[in-house]
Order: structure tokens, then C-alpha cells, then sequence
């Protein structure tokens, strides 16, 4: 039957209203940033310098959205793989405002930090969270083996400390530092817990991520996804101890929040603050005596421990970490030298200047798990991304957030709604 004109005009209403539905739901999905402005320069204040940034001005910040280009071919993705995108960039700093900051950052009123020959570093309060002072916080820049901290905190968090872990040859083969693990060796987890911490084994780092999840690419997968859950949306892990990798990075800000988390475990504390332990060996090899490599320790009054990391790309990288007069605090340096003073005692130089600061100095905020959560708990696992994919597209751990579900139920309203239309017009 012919349609009337009244009839005509309820299908174009109906065909109109399926297509504003969909757009409302298309808009409607996680992860759309056009209606979020990104923050414009930072109010001045005293003691306060640079601009906040946000994912319009990242411009104006050298190596905020991505480290450098590596020096090497360390980086460089396998066969018929590219290498992931960077990491989103967030509308508003975590952390607050000021963790934006291009430059330096520091309370009101304040006086100048000591001078350091590093591109980024934090300064904060392991107990509060609060930043106290900073240089580029979010700088993404290569963590080297600081990353070991996102390892052994989901170490310290999810084994059993006294397991006995048997060694491989695989462990034995790993690139880099090693402290002497091998086929047939017998460890618990606490005292391989303590040989990465100290003294920064990549042969204990595959032996843990190998019994965190079965396999390499699933611990990373699942370091990723837990820096995404407590918001170190700067940090991509590619290696589970901090060897360059395709798309890896990490920034001062993500680092010291990790650290902090790690401190809320005894076995991770016990292990970054001890000077000196012993490794069983494996045949025919005799035991290992390992030192820490952070030189704070004996060398700083009420120092916590810390970690210490190089690669070539990355150059050096330290955490550093404290306690005074009932204040706990933990610096993190990025990208620097050991020359003409050492990463450990311009490390020292920011925590002084931290205890120096009022307890309730602040300029910024560390981030954490939301409450009620526990770190590296996860509800269904996330598949890692497939090789060569495109890391923001791929995975939460990217930062970036599940827009399919919209999609799909914008486009069934949209049919629905126009198959509705045309029925009734073939009714009239």
C-alpha cells in the first residue's frame, strides 16, 4: 500500500531519531577527548615555573609523549613487526596541575632545589604520596632497570616468598647484568627477590616473570595492565627487567608512585635495603655474595634503599629512598650521568632538600591503585597485544579505553530503529 504523507513523515522522524541515538552512543564512548580542553599554561605563583601541558601542548615539553630516538638497535621491533605508537597522552597531568610542569616545580615560597644534572626527577613523600618538588615529572624516558620495581612489586605482591624456584638455562642466558643463576639451582622467591632488587639481575627478572604468569610476554602483559590500573599511564613495559624494548618507557612521576607501592611490601623493602646477601649457586658453581649497587646505603643517615639502572639509551636512572624525624620520602633521577657527581649523591642532594621543606609541602599528589583494589588483581586477563600491533589500539595497558561495546550498541539501535521506520511505512 502506498505511503501517506503522515505515515512518510513518522518513518523520516523515526530514521531521525535512530541516527541521533547513534551519534548520542558513538559519542558517548570512553576515551573521546575533544570535549575535555587540555589545560593551558599554569597559574604563576612563586616557586612555581613552567607551563602545564596537556595532550594539545605537548610541543612545548622535549620528550614528554616519548623518549628520545634510541642510540642503538636495542629498540628496534623483530622481522615484519613496527614498532607500538606512543602512549596517549592524558587531557589533564596525573597528579595535579603542576605535575605538567615543562620545568622545574617546587612549593610556594620555596627556595630553589640543588642543581642536577638530570632531565626528569620527583621528589615525594613515601607515606602521604605528596610531590614535593619536580623537573618534568611526566617525561617519558627510558626506565632501564627502575622497571625491575613494577616486577617486584607484583613479585612482592602475588608469590609466596618461600617457594623454591629451580633454575633454567634460559634464566643463565639473559643479556646484561646477571648475578649467577642457573639449570638445576635451587631459590626461594624471597632470595631472588633480593638478587634483582640489589644487584639488578636480568637472570632473576626472567626467572620471576616466568613463575609470575608462565611467560615472559604474559608478565609483561600483566605489568602493563597493572600500570594502567593504578594510573603510571607514562610506563610501557616491553622487557620484565628494564632492557630497551619496542615502545618502552616510563617517567620520574610513574616510578616513584611504583616505588611507593613496592615500600607497602616487606619483602620488597627488606630486599631494596639490604647491603649485602648470599645466592645459592648451581653445579658446579659455588654460592654468590651480592652487594647492593645503590651506594646509599652506609653512605646516608636512615637511607631506605633504592635501585639503580643504565642502559645506552636510557643512560643513568636512580631511586633513592630515605626516612627523618618520622618522614619517609624517595627520589627518582631520569636520564643522567655519573659525572662530575654521582647519580647517588645528587639523589641525596634532593632528599636533603626535600626534609628541608614543611611536612605539608606539596605540589602535586603520587598516584595509586582506586580503593578498594589490589594491585596486579585482574577480574578477566587481558590478551597481550598480537606482534608489530599498534600498543594505544591493543590493550588497556596503553592507557587508552574500551570504546567497541559502544560502537556496537549505537550501530543495533541505528538498524533497529530504521528497520522499524520502513515497516510502518509499508503499513501507511
Amino acid at each position: 500500500m502506498p505511503s501517506t504523507p503522515r505515515a512518510a513523515r513518522r518513518s523520516r522522524s523515526l530514521i531521525a531519531a535512530a541516527i541521533v541515538a547513534g551519534l548520542l552512543l558513538l559519542g558517548a564512548a570512553p576515551g573521546t577527548a575533544a570535549a575535555e580542553p587540555a589545560p593551558g599554561v599554569a597559574e604563576s605563583s612563586p616557586g612555581v615555573a613552567g607551563p602545564a601541558p596537556g595532550a594539545a601542548d605537548q610541543a612545548a615539553c622535549p620528550a614528554v609523549d616519548q623518549p628520545a630516538n634510541p642510540v642503538d638497535e636495542s629498540e628496534a621491533p623483530r622481522p615484519g613487526q613496527s614498532a607500538p605508537a606512543p602512549l596517549p597522552v592524558p587531557a589533564q597531568p596525573v597528579g595535579g596541575p603542576n605535575m605538567g610542569t615543562c620545568g622545574t616545580v617546587v612549593p610556594p615560597g620555596a627556595k630553589a632545589p640543588p642543581a642536577v644534572g638530570v632531565q626528569s626527577y620527583v621528589v615525594a613523600d613515601l607515606d602521604s604520596g605528596a610531590v614535593l618538588a619536580a623537573r618534568v615529572p611526566h617525561a617519558r624516558l627510558r626506565p632501564a632497570s627502575l622497571l625491575k620495581t613494577l616486577t617486584g612489586l607484583l613479585v612482592a605482591q602475588k608469590l609466596p616468598m618461600d617457594k623454591v624456584v629451580v633454575g633454567t638455562q634460559d634464566d643463565a642466558n639473559q643479556e646484561g647484568t646477571r648475578v649467577g643463576i642457573g639449570p638445576g639451582g635451587q631459590y626461594t622467591v624471597d632470595q631472588l627477590l633480593h638478587g634483582m632488587l640489589m644487584a639488578s639481575g636480568n637472570d632473576i627478572a626472567h626467572a620471576l616473570a616466568i613463575q609470575l604468569t608462565g611467560s615472559v610476554p604474559g608478565t609483561v602483559d600483566l605489568m602493563n595492565r597493572t600500570a594502567a590500573q593504578i594510573g603510571a599511564l607514562d610506563t610501557r613495559a616491553a622487557t620484565p627487567s628494564g632492557l630497551d624494548g619496542p615502545g618502552q618507557s616510563s617517567s620520574a612521576y610513574d616510578l616513584a608512585s611504583i616505588f611507593r607501592l613496592g615500600m607497602q611490601h616487606e619483602p620488597f623493602a627488606q630486599a631494596v635495603g639490604t647491603k649485602q646477601t648470599v645466592i645459592p649457586g648451581y653445579p658446579p658453581h659455588p654460592p654468590v655474595t651480592v652487594s647492593n649497587d645503590n651506594k646509599i646505603l652506609g653512605r646516608y643517615p636512615g637511607a631506605l634503599g633504592g635501585k639503580t639502572g643504565f642502559t645506552d639509551d636510557a643512560r643513568h636512572t636512580y631511586i633513592g629512598s630515605a626516612q627523618r624525624d618520622g618522614r619517609r620520602l624517595v627520589v627518582v633521577l631520569m636520564h643522567g650521568e655519573q659525572t662530575p657527581v654521582p647519580m647517588y649523591e645528587q639523589g641525596i642532594a634532593l632528599l636533603d632538600y626535600g626534609f628541608s621543606l614543611p611536612k605539608d609541602a606539596s605540589v602535586g599528589q603520587l598516584t595509586q591503585p582506586p580503593t578498594g583494589q589490589t594491585v596486579g588483581d585482574f577480574a578477566t586477563p587481558t590478551p597481550s597485544p598480537a606482534a608489530g600491533a599498534s600498543a594505544d589500539t591493543a590493550s588497556p595497558a596503553t592507557g587508552t579505553t574500551n570504546w567497541e561495546t559502544p560502537v556496537a550498541i549505537g550501530a543495533v539501535v541505528v538498524l533497529g530503529l530504521i528497520v522499524l521506520a520502513a515497516r510502518l511505512r509499508r503499513r501507511g
